[in-house]
């Protein structure tokens, strides 16, 4: 109780001043909108770039090129004229997220009646990153419906010859297009409506979400400043010292301020994803639970930081300044602005050093890339690791004096 009583002082000292709250609110919208404007018109190709490399040069392995092309999730880019070594690189060097491999006779002996064992397809990507998870994910399901579509052509094929019907290569091109055109038009489809929010998303731009979610991401470090003054007027005051007269503990008070903290960001950040969602059509509640972690372990991260900024400055000044730097640091190499795919290979390393890099890649995975909960549990868990890493170099740091 001693501590949300502290924690509700420090917001009601934040609250008195209007200006810096509206300041909290109206700066980020307004630079939502400037950015959406910016680059909102340019619809962007989102999707994860993996390389096709195809030795067999066979109709089947242009199907599954043709199939990897109409996924959500992934965008092949042919390899004409790459060994597999160079394909490895490209993904090595972050220029690919992952490389599919086609090997030669594929194609023939997929349709191949015999039980010879078929030669599969080679997949170069990265396991333990989230994009690579994602890629391979993806591509494993399209290999699996070219799979059952040839056998299905194999089974149609066998039933004619039995019947004395000719097999040829135009028969058995001709069967398996229309096994594959059948995923396109099951006898049975499950559909899941999930309001207006669902359509509009393939209508809104990838800018417009990038943009939304990047000044989200940013500005959870802009309120640290106000909170982090509290934290240096008392200290200098001595109102720090006062407390300790009082029966509220030393870890008490260091959990009322960031209590106060944790709150402040994490109102701010609901805000905003309402008017993402209400205003620019970024559907954030497609995934509500993965919205939901992502929100969570941002606002633990950036009140964190918060905190170990209240504690290292020496004056109001000085919280200004290195709140202020480390935010527009942080904003910059994290993907903020610009996003990340589009840099060099280097600077998304760089990039990815930084607790904002893998914010962005959370929320993009929900609002542009359409995956699951799944997709933001190592960004989230990287985000939780920053968190406490942060909360106990502040707790170190801690000074009543």
């Amino acid at each position: 109780m001693r501590t949300l009583d502290l924690a509700l002082k420090d917001l009601k000292q934040l609250l008195r001043d209007w200006k810096a709250a509206l300041f909290l609110i109206a700066m980020p919208i307004a630079f939502t909108l400037l950015f959406s404007f910016i680059f909102g018109g340019k619809e962007q190709d989102s999707r994860l770039k993996i390389g096709f490399l195809d030795q067999d040069g066979s109709p089947l392995s242009s199907q599954l090129l043709n199939m990897l092309d109409a996924s959500d999730t992934v965008r092949p880019v042919e390899l004409e004229g790459a060994t597999p070594e160079q394909a490895r690189q490209q993904v090595r060097d972050g220029d690919l997220v992952a490389a599919l491999i086609i090997p030669a006779g594929y194609g023939e002996q997929l349709l191949s009646p015999s039980d010879t064992p078929l030669p599969k397809p080679i997949l170069i990507v990265d396991q333990n990153s989230n994009a690579g998870q994602a890629a391979e994910g993806s591509v494993q399901m399209v290999v699996a419906r070219l799979l059952e579509s040839a056998q299905v052509a194999r089974l149609i094929a066998q039933a004619y010859r039995e019947r004395g019907g000719t097999v040829d290569e135009a028969f058995m091109a001709e069967t398996l297009e229309r096994a594959i055109r059948s995923w396109e038009k099951p006898p049975l489809r499950v559909i899941v409506r999930r309001g207006e929010g669902a359509e509009q998303e393939r209508q809104s731009s990838d800018g417009t979400a990038h943009a939304s979610a990047g000044m989200l991401v940013q500005f959870a470090m802009a309120g640290l400043i106000g909170a982090g003054e509290i934290l240096v007027l008392e200290r200098k005051s001595g109102a720090l010292r006062r407390l300790l007269t009082t029966p509220i503990s030393r870890l008490e008070i260091i959990f009322g301020h960031f209590g106060a903290m944790f709150v402040m960001i994490l109102v701010q950040l609901a805000i905003l994803i309402a008017f993402g969602q209400i205003a620019l059509k970024v559907d954030y509640m497609r995934e509500p639970s993965a919205t939901l972690l992502m929100v969570l372990t941002t606002t633990l991260w950036s009140a964190s930081m918060g905190l170990l900024i209240g504690v290292v400055a020496r004056t109001e000044e000085q919280v200004t300044v290195v709140a202020m730097v480390t935010m527009l640091l942080l904003a910059g190499l994290g993907g903020a602005w610009i996003p990340l795919e589009f840099t060099g290979p280097a600077f998304q390393t760089v990039g990815h050093l930084t607790p904002t890099a893998w914010a962005m890649d959370g929320f993009e995975n929900i609002i542009i890339r359409g995956l699951g909960i799944e997709s933001v549990l190592l960004p989230a868990t990287i985000l939780l690791a920053y968190a406490v890493g942060f909360f106990s170099l502040a707790v170190w740091k801690f000074r009543f004096e």
